[in-house]
């Protein structure tokens, strides 16, 4: 059974940092796409960036240069948001999605490229 587990996420003051975590599980190759995606109270869920199966990332505009996603080839497969200069704005519920491909998958901003999602952890940006 797949599964996947958001940890890091906590209050924060605007200027700071947080590492996100996700732990994947159950899946049977790595052959994964991860995407990351956020919920911010009143708005719709938005993407902010994903890492292909060959750990290609991409990055909305709104966070280039500040967030940065990466993947642990260890003996978990650990999927990390690098979030840096955090802001007001990045306060949400941050999600994790996957999906596992044969071969090669190139990820997507779009959320039914993903049929595995984690709960959300809160980060929430205080002045």
């Amino acid at each position: 059974q797949v599964r996947l587990a958001e940890s890091g996420g906590e209050a924060v003051q605007a200027g700071g940092s947080l590492r996100l975590s996700c732990a994947a599980s159950g899946f049977t190759t790595r052959r994964i796409c991860m995407g990351w995606f956020r919920q911010a109270p009143g708005k719709e869920r938005e993407a902010i960036a994903y890492i292909d199966s060959e750990d290609v990332t991409t990055a909305v505009a709104s966070v280039q240069g500040r967030f940065s996603i990466s993947r642990d080839h260890g003996k978990h497969i650990l999927y990390y948001l690098q979030m840096n200069n955090l802001k007001l704005e990045d306060t949400a519920t941050y999600y994790c999605a996957a999906v596992e491909v044969p071969r090669y998958c190139s990820g997507s901003y779009l959320e039914q490229y993903y049929p595995y999602w984690g709960q959300g952890t809160q980060v929430t940006v205080s002045a």
